[in-house]
């Protein structure tokens, strides 16, 4: 089958098409014959080792020193299931699915295997497979956060990055809910979030949101990259401060403010399938009734999976880049 590899750590180009084996499903798992993928920022961070120096050591530790032991990226999936091991109960062949491999990676070829058990979900049945491959990570992500948030209608929300693959799903989500959305992120991104349902946008390269004297009862950073100080000074007593990607320093702060006061600061934490199987459920059925919608921003076959990765590298996407595998 043909699959992308990452020969080494670095620059886009380690990404390269190559023949490799077709896997074989164990006895819990399906193969999927893979339609579409995604390049994400997490993708490229991993790709090329873009980590502060301690974290690159725990992670070539973990993912092999001087080049990734799993040599085939790639996280996030839609396909049909060709064959089930014979101990798998919920899926059988011919089933259309999105999927997410986690750290097992393997999502940038035609074929991988996925346990039964793990996210895995039928695909909803109005979405192409370009438009569901990015639901695994983006629509997840967000549907986790918000309804930690326990957004209620009528409420003030601040979405900082609002423009990638899990703020465009929130912002749509956050309107859904009922709430007024405030949506921040770059230049060229604005007239697109005005299209999903943002009320007002504020474009963080000309403008201090921190600075602004709004206050909010939901502040989601979606990259973890603002000032902790900055968005607790703007968080309403009683609201909620959703890190999607919280430094250390980050967590420490958050645990220390939730201790001391009515604001609650939650950052991202690992939780079982069962429970992204819920909150897939949850968003499979907003995506039937057209209440979200996946954005979609560029598609790129798979041997353009270099190119993919150095667009997303840019910091300019807009929702979701898509690698097509045909």
């Amino acid at each position: 089958m043909k699959a992308i590899v990452c020969t080494r750590y670095g620059p886009p180009d380690v990404l390269q098409l190559q023949e490799i084996a077709k896997p074989i499903p164990r006895d819990n798992e399906v193969l999927i014959r893979i339609y579409a993928t995604t390049v994400t920022a997490a993708d490229c961070e991993l790709r090329g080792l873009k980590f502060p120096l301690l974290l690159q050591l725990v992670l070539r530790i973990g993912f092999g020193f001087n080049g990734p032991r799993r040599r085939i990226p790639g996280q996030e999936l839609s396909g049909e299931i060709e064959a089930v091991g014979k101990d798998v109960k919920r899926f059988m062949k011919g089933d259309q699915v999105v999927g997410w491999s986690g750290l097992r990676l393997g999502a940038y070829a035609e074929y991988t295997c996925l346990p039964e058990d793990g996210v895995l979900a039928i695909k909803p049945s109005n979405l192409t497979y370009e438009e569901a491959a990015p639901l695994a990570i983006g629509g997840l992500e967000a549907v986790y956060f918000l309804k930690r948030g326990n957004i209620q209608s009528g409420q003030k929300v601040l979405i900082i990055g609002a423009g990638g693959s899990i703020g465009t799903f929130a912002t749509q989500l956050a309107r859904y809910f009922g709430a007024d959305v405030t949506a921040v992120d770059s230049t060229g991104k604005l007239d697109m979030l005005r299209s999903i349902g943002a009320d007002r946008v504020i474009d963080y390269t000309q403008e201090d949101f921190t600075k602004s004297g709004e206050t909010y009862d939901v502040i989601f950073d979606v990259i973890g990259k603002s000032s902790f100080s900055g968005c607790m000074r703007l968080l309403k007593e009683k609201g909620f401060y959703l890190l999607g990607n919280p430094r250390l320093s980050q967590r420490i702060r958050g645990r220390l403010n939730s201790m001391r006061s009515s604001k609650k600061v939650i950052p991202y934490a690992a939780r079982a399938a069962s429970e992204s199987i819920e909150d897939f459920n949850f968003l499979k059925g907003l995506i039937e009734a057209g209440k979200i919608k996946p954005v979609i921003d560029r598609c790129y076959p798979l041997e353009q999976t270099a190119e993919a990765h150095g667009y997303v590298d840019t910091g300019n996407k807009k929702g979701n880049v898509v690698i097509t595998v045909e």
